[in-house]
């Protein structure tokens, strides 16, 4: 696309809009609003000139203007005022003048009747050359306006959480591209899992974009997202969709991912409750051994099927046993890891304190083992009011199982 062509027909300069779908009323709660150009050969995104930066920074700024006219203008004439408007910015651009001719956009529109409650500027910190605090300071401005902040394509390179927690957007874009490369996947998953974090202590929501399969959308339902947006919901396009559009289709794809997500759940229990009995009786049966090596052995033989480390921590996470660790199918002790403590993992003193309340054992979250590097799930179980049982299921026990995702 040759810049001057688009500067020279500004009048072929116009907006599409995608629509953002909630979670929570399966309808369109807002739309992103995205540059377009009518070329001699057809409609083509403007996305590629507003990204070259050898192309002048008024020409990028002028034609930004534009789309953002006519998608306000297109906006106000509706009669639908709660709609939320995301305009994209280059965060390079808009520091230039520390986003005054944006503000004064936009206070121009107010004066016609658009609450700036409904704008969400959109910004990728990823491409910002600046000074963080700079930027902070200028969102935290443009935010006394009412004019929220999102920060997009989170996910898509290695994002800094310290630098994202900085800016506090109220909304986090995360793409969803890499999920479909199978090599990414837990190492997405495990970005995924810090992002969500972040979200719940800046009080952020998620939105989920570039949602292209039905697998993605349960992703980012199950994942914490409030908002998706992609191809698989509804392309960009020059009019808006009916609001309810998808509302029948989510609310059944989402009746499945809750029927999937119960099922899990349900799996879940049944393991940790057979565990519970299991452990109850082989406790009962071992009550005489001397000392917790011998405990651990013991269960080693008993439970050679289901696991591949035992040991026993005090509730201050100091190991009172040694590894009983199964290699090559041979269970070894492991006598160095006697008074290793690991209180310092999180949940391990929060989980102690359920099962000495509650007299019950605990399956964990799925982790990444440190030391094998293997996805695993820990039953913990409570000896008595001081000592408790960790057990490390094999990914090969929980595959058969069902419990590995």
């Amino acid at each position: 696309m040759d810049a001057l062509d688009v500067m020279a027909n500004l009048q072929n300069v116009f907006p599409y809009y995608q629509a953002i779908f909630s979670a929570d009323e399966h309808c369109v709660i807002g739309y992103e609003v995205l540059g377009r150009y009518q070329s001699e050969t057809g409609v083509v995104s403007l996305g590629p000139f507003f990204r070259d930066e050898t192309i002048p920074e008024e020409f990028r700024l002028e034609v930004d203007e534009v789309v953002t006219k006519k998608a306000l203008d297109y906006f106000l004439s509706l009669d639908d005022y709660t709609l939320l408007i995301f305009l994209n910015r280059d965060v390079n651009l808009l520091m230039l003048d520390r986003a005054e001719s944006f503000l004064q956009l936009l206070l121009q529109y107010e004066t016609r009747g658009l609450s700036l409650e409904r704008v969400v500027l959109e910004i990728n910190e990823h491409h910002f050359k600046g000074d963080l605090q700079q930027l902070s300071h200028l969102l935290t401005y443009i935010r006394t306006y009412g004019i929220k902040i999102a920060v997009d394509n989170i996910g898509e390179h290695s994002s800094n959480l310290e630098r994202i927690g900085l800016l506090s957007p109220d909304i986090l874009k995360i793409d969803l591209h890499q999920l479909r490369t199978t090599s990414m996947y837990q190492a997405y998953q495990d970005v995924i899992y810090s992002i969500s974090l972040l979200a719940r202590k800046i009080g952020a929501t998620l939105l989920y974009e570039d949602i292209e399969t039905s697998f993605q959308l349960q992703y980012a339902w199950r994942n914490g997202g409030r908002y998706y947006q992609g191809y698989y919901l509804a392309k960009p396009s020059a009019e808006l969709v009916p609001r309810d559009m998808l509302k029948e289709r989510l609310r059944q794809e989402c009746h499945h991912f809750i029927q999937q997500e119960k099922k899990k759940l349900e799996t879940l229990y049944r393991i940790s409750e057979q565990f519970q009995k299991r452990l109850a009786t082989l406790l009962a049966k071992y009550k005489k051994v001397s000392n917790f090596d011998e405990l651990i052995s013991l269960l080693a033989n008993e439970l050679n099927d289901v696991c591949f480390r035992i040991y026993v921590c005090d509730e201050d996470g100091f190991q009172q046993s040694a590894n009983m660790f199964k290699r090559n199918d041979c269970w070894e002790l492991q006598p160095q890891y006697y008074m290793k403590n690991w209180s310092w993992r999180p949940y391990f003193l929060e989980n102690i304190i359920r099962m000495r309340s509650r007299k019950r054992g605990i399956l964990s979250d799925l982790y990444a083992d440190i030391e094998t590097g293997e996805t695993i799930r820990t039953y913990s179980y409570p000896i008595d009011d001081r000592h408790y049982l960790f057990i490390d299921l094999s990914y090969s026990y929980l595959f058969e199982h069902d419990a590995h995702y």
